[in-house]
């Protein structure tokens, strides 16, 4: 077994892929997007990921169609590198090394061997410059690029910031409230200013470029919501501009359409608005995008254009402005008040999503599964409201049942609701069972499902911890009211509190027999079953932060972290402190298949890593550093298939992957395997042919024929149809007859099966007397050659088809069998 390489973090899903622009291909039927530190290829038809083209050590900046090959794609990232893709195959071609951070990536036509980058201005903070870099053509595929020519300076970092005018004449760059032009040919830069012309009230910022693709014309648009269209620009006082005004705030970006009758704005108002003729009288939208948009391309054919959106949402629309479909990666919530939780059915990602809403995330596709409306009222989008948010949410072990917990913002008087959710096997979504208003008199901190046994009635029960210095158990009851829904409801069973402390975190242990609730600086251990409190345990100073159990053969250990700096590990069987650290843990997280638990410190602006078994005190694995981000919350996933681990100290990578949230809401994850081994089945998928399109059935129907193929491989003969059976009118008509017209089934059927069907006559009238009239040598010399013929050319039978082998003599035998039928053995008999 090959030892597995160190462990990297990687960006798995959640980044956002407005970072830059999306890009069609030519045909329109992929999409490219930066995600992370990946290039996505998706599949306009099917909507499904593709490829995942990785291999930069950074964030991907810029995603740009090699103009000269429409099949290659380029990439840069702040790695300082600039890749050449074959998208088709997903392997990189070439890697250029720029030795500079790659903020922007833009490739011309124009510009046979070379691109234009912005990267930062070497000794100046915060100034950035374009410049153009000749890609050598020497043979290799890692080179170095470091021929950077200046084309302007004082640009902005922003990709959607400079643009390329007409056959790349010219680029425009927009900063504050400066538009500069350089002219390639004549060499020539004019600078344009709004200062002198800047409106009485809102900010006359730049915000966004785009250039006409036939005219010389350039639209930037504004903070303050309006848009300019700037001409005759290569005079640097004589130039005219108009304005067209629809947004109330930034305009965030702008596209022409590919002949440029059209010009396309986006921004908070999530409305897409087209601009035609550059009227400000002619303009039609499409509402309700869902959230701010943040870019906006076009395809090279001008069927389709794609918005891309602040909440990590690709949106396609057709020319006609009509909605064709939607990509939903994980949503970026303004506050993940919920935690990181793992749906037991699905394996997928749990969290809050839209305002209101839990959202569904799938880590394979990197795509959400369906979004959950919890609140079930409007989200009003203005600042200062306190409204309805969901904060806390629980599955129990099964994933039958959901438990969610809403509250608005009140510091007298907090509007509170907690949710039981039953998962319907018809409708395939969860619906409300209870809703219990005002569960406790201050927040709910902590809450958490038991499940002892799944046939055990009675067994599942759930218990919610609030401020309100108590925690309540609730359990299900049979609903006796005949007009009620559903045959059971949730009511409180046992409320339990400590010295009038506020009860803080809440867990029970594998078994389900123990409950842990912390109150304040104080763990105190319940049976669940008669509610007796067992034990307490309490390390001062510092308030408990986090709690689990351990489990396995770990069981018997409980290990809480405080706020103070210190996490510690408890002996139940002993009821003493078994061990100690000093460690400002913030996310301490058990595996649920393993004694594993991880946990996470935040320290001198950087996190570290610790995973480590409860009856060891020493960790099995460190990692400092490991991101500069503040993680906030992690979960454990378990895998479909135990991972391959030779290391020890990696082991606990081998039932459950570790995933964890940052604070700017990045998903990443730890791994040993390089991209290729780590990318799914289907995302390796992708058809070669241009009229086949890659959905779940053909994928399932390609690996279905791969394998009776194989099978008949095997068995040493291909499956044959029955020619008989494909010259039948019935097949003929089922064929080749147009859906609209065709009879029905049921007359079509028994027609179809006769077709398939053998007779039973007596196939004896086949072997011809002239057969045993032949001479004994011409048969014995042609014996074996018919043989080995006929078993080539002989059709399978259709009860083959069905698994029902059929042993079918060859004529050699037959004719054996004629001749010892005709030997006379009534001797034997005498």
């Amino acid at each position: 077994m090959v030892a597995p390489a160190a462990l990297r973090v990687v960006r798995c899903g959640g980044s956002p892929r407005y970072g830059t622009r999306a890009v069609f291909s030519t045909d329109a039927k992929y999409l490219f997007c930066a995600s992370g530190d990946f290039v996505k290829m998706y599949s306009l038809a099917t909507e499904e990921t593709l490829r995942l083209m990785g291999g930069h050590g950074g964030l991907v900046t810029g995603v740009q169609l090699n103009p000269h090959n429409c099949m290659q794609l380029y990439s840069s990232s702040l790695d300082g590198s600039i890749k050449l893709w074959d998208f088709m195959d997903g392997i990189p071609i070439k890697t250029f090394a720029v030795g500079h951070k790659l903020l922007a990536l833009y490739a011309l036509a124009s510009s046979e061997d070379s691109v234009f980058v912005v990267i930062p201005k070497s000794g100046e903070r915060d100034t950035f410059q374009l410049v153009s870099v000749k890609l050598t053509k020497a043979a290799g595929q890692d080179l170095e690029a470091t021929e950077l020519s200046v084309v302007l300076d004082g640009v902005d970092a922003s990709p959607k910031c400079i643009a390329f005018g007409r056959e790349g004449e010219y680029v425009a760059s927009v900063k504050d409230v400066n538009l500069q032009v350089y002219f390639f040919k004549q060499g020539q830069l004019n600078r344009f200013s709004v200062s002198a012309v800047k409106a009485k009230v809102g900010n006359n910022h730049f915000t966004c470029i785009t250039c006409h693709p036939k005219e010389d014309c350039i639209a930037t648009g504004h903070a303050d919501g309006k848009i300019r269209l700037w001409r005759n620009f290569y005079h640097k006082k004589e130039y005219t501009f108009s304005t067209l005004h629809w947004h109330h705030d930034t305009v965030r970006d702008l596209a022409f359409s590919v002949e440029g009758t059209s010009l396309l704005s986006g921004g908070v108002e999530s409305v897409l608005v087209q601009w035609r003729n550059e009227s400000d009288c002619q303009k039609d939208f499409l509402p309700r995008l869902g959230s701010a948009i943040e870019y906006i391309s076009v395809s090279p054919d001008g069927a389709l254009c794609c918005t891309l959106h602040t909440d990590n949402r690709i949106t396609i629309i057709n020319s006609n402005l009509r909605f064709s479909k939607s990509i939903q990666g994980l949503i970026k919530s303004m506050d993940v008040k919920t935690g990181l939780v793992v749906d037991p059915r699905t394996k997928a990602l749990v969290l809050n999503g839209e305002p209101g809403h839990l959202q569904f995330y799938s880590l394979q596709s990197d795509q959400q599964l369906f979004s959950l409306d919890i609140v079930q009222r409007q989200y009003i989008h203005q600042a200062g409201l306190n409204q309805v948010d969901l904060v806390k949410v629980a599955f129990s072990a099964d994933g039958k049942w959901l438990a969610t917990v809403e509250e608005r913002e009140e510091v007298t008087d907090p509007e509170l609701q907690l949710k039981l959710w039953f998962y319907d096997e018809e409708t395939q979504s969860f619906k409300l069972n209870t809703r219990i208003n005002m569960p406790h008199e201050d927040h709910i901190t902590d809450l958490c499902f038991r499940d002892m046994d799944e046939l055990e009635d009675g067994s599942l029960l759930l218990v919610t911890a609030g401020r309100d210095c108590v925690f309540k158990v609730w359990v299900m009851v049979e609903d006796t009211d005949p007009e009620a829904q559903q045959s059971v409801s949730w009511s409180c069973d046992f409320v339990g509190s400590y010295h009038n402390y506020q009860a803080t975190n809440c867990c029970f242990s594998e078994d389900g027999s123990l409950l842990a609730v912390s109150f304040e600086e104080t763990v105190t251990v319940w049976d669940s079953v008669t509610w007796d409190l067992k034990c307490t345990f309490c390390h001062p100073p510092g308030r408990i932060r986090n709690i689990c159990f351990g489990r396995l053969t770990c069981a018997k250990y409980l290990i809480g972290a405080t706020d103070y700096g210190f996490l510690c590990c408890w002996n139940l069987l002993s009821c003493a402190l078994e061990w100690s650290a000093h460690l400002n843990i913030l996310v301490l997280q058990p595996d649920p298949l393993s004694e594993y638990i991880a946990a996470v410190s935040w320290l001198s602006k950087e996190s570290s890593l610790f995973v480590f078994k409860p009856n060891e005190p020493q960790p099995i694995y460190i990692q400092r550093n490991l991101c500069k981000e503040k993680i906030q919350l992690a979960a454990f996933v378990p895998r479909d298939e135990p991972e391959m681990v030779s290391i020890e100290k990696y082991l606990w990578l081998r039932r459950s992957q570790l995933f964890f949230l940052t604070d700017t809401q990045e998903l990443m994850t730890l791994s040993t395997k390089s991209l290729e081994e780590r990318l799914t089945p289907a995302s390796k998928q992708l058809a070669v042919e241009e009229s086949l399109s890659v959905t779940p059935f053909s994928l399932l129907l390609g690996k279905h024929r791969h394998q009776q193929s194989q099978e008949d491989i095997y068995l040493g003969k291909l499956v044959a149809h029955n020619k008989h059976g494909q010259d039948s009118p019935a097949v003929k008509e089922l064929l080749h007859t147009p859906a609209h017209v065709l009879p029905s089934a049921s007359f079509l059927c028994p027609i179809f099966i006769n077709s398939l069907l053998i007779s039973k006559e007596n196939k004896s009238a086949e072997v011809a007397d002239e057969i045993e009239m032949e001479s004994e040598k011409t048969e014995d010399d042609s014996d074996e050659e018919r043989d080995v013929s006929e078993m080539e050319q002989e059709d399978t039978n259709p009860m083959e088809l069905l698994g029902e082998t059929i042993y079918k003599l060859s004529k050699s035998q037959e004719k054996e069998l004629r001749k010892i039928r005709k030997i006379d053995y009534t001797w034997i008999s005498k």
